[in-house]
């Protein structure tokens, strides 16, 4: 078996791009470096790092190793980051991450039924991109997260973490109240064309709906934050879509229709760790998909018998 030790320090080696820098990084001595690396090589019987005048450069068989040694170190991460909880019994601390839009919608409801069932419980909640909340819940300084994805798109998985799917969910278009198509039941892709948009991205789900709908939308706002979408959206300077989960939110000087034909859409799930995850993490899941459902409200569910 590969000692672990090697394997780590070979990544700071790859990472940092020189034997000196990673020595420093890892607190050791040059030649120490240089032999654990050394060992490693001939334990392989592979050449994994090659120095030149331009800095140290990863071997094929250097990043196939490398892919293995992020693995362990995240792993290590992880576990170590669990370890210190358990010690500290930190049990009534549950750390989640999500999105803007489950931030104002889902996220609350389901902390609240949370903590009716667990009152000792604290819930710290963080914004994050799904790139930023894969990587926390990864290392450890998330115990789960709410993510999207687009529903066409490959199921997006992550090694070391379990997704639980939520629920799909369509978009809807987004007007001015007194925009041209606000009185209209439904409204058409097609129909906002000549319009001004506004995206969180200048590529993506929108853009991506906007072009199977036979046109390319002109994007000049971009935003992700929707309260500010929704400013401007009111004041008139683009039309857009968001997601269904944020229509119900009543906010003044817009009015948000359902699409005509099929409706993009985005697949909404949870993710915790693999292994290891915090005791509340699956409970945390059940009432994400009640506060989705509207025939089950995540509040209305009684304790538990012996909590």
């Amino acid at each position: 078996m590969l000692d672990p030790r090697r394997l780590l320090t070979f990544r700071e080696v790859a990472r940092q791009g020189s034997f000196s820098r990673a020595a420093e990084a890892l607190a050791l001595s040059q030649p120490a470096v240089s032999q654990q690396v050394g060992a490693l090589e001939r334990e392989l019987g592979a050449t994994l790092l090659i120095r030149g005048r331009a800095g140290t450069v990863v071997t094929p068989a250097g990043a196939l190793l490398l892919a293995h040694a992020e693995a362990l170190a995240s792993r290590l991460e992880l576990a170590d980051a669990q370890m210190e909880e358990l010690t500290a019994g930190e049990r009534a601390t549950l750390r989640v991450g999500a999105f803007p839009s489950a931030l104002a919608t889902i996220v609350p409801t389901a902390a609240v039924a949370l903590r009716a069932r667990e009152p000792g419980l604290d819930v710290a909640i963080e914004e994050g991109t799904v790139d930023e909340l894969e990587a926390a819940v990864e290392n450890g300084s998330l115990h789960a997260a709410v993510c999207w994805q687009d529903a066409r798109a490959d199921r997006r998985e992550r090694e070391g973490l379990r997704r639980s799917d939520l629920a799909e969910e369509p978009m809807v278009a987004v007007l001015a109240s007194d925009h041209r198509l606000a009185s209209r039941r439904q409204i058409a892709l097609s129909d906002l064309a000549d319009e001004t948009w506004m995206a969180p991205e200048s590529e993506g789900l929108f853009v991506d709906a906007c072009r199977a709908a036979g046109f390319e939308p002109r994007v000049a706002i971009v935003t992700r934050d929707p309260l500010a979408a929704r400013a401007i959206a009111a004041a008139g300077l683009a039309v857009s879509l968001t997601p269904r989960l944020l229509a119900g939110l009543d906010l003044p000087g817009i009015v948000t229709r359902p699409l005509r034909g099929a409706a993009p859409r985005r697949a909404l799930y949870a993710i915790a760790p693999a292994q290891g995850a915090h005791p509340l993490a699956r409970e945390l899941v059940d009432e994400l998909a009640a506060a989705l459902s509207p025939r089950r409200p995540a509040t209305r569910r009684a304790s538990r018998p012996g909590r």
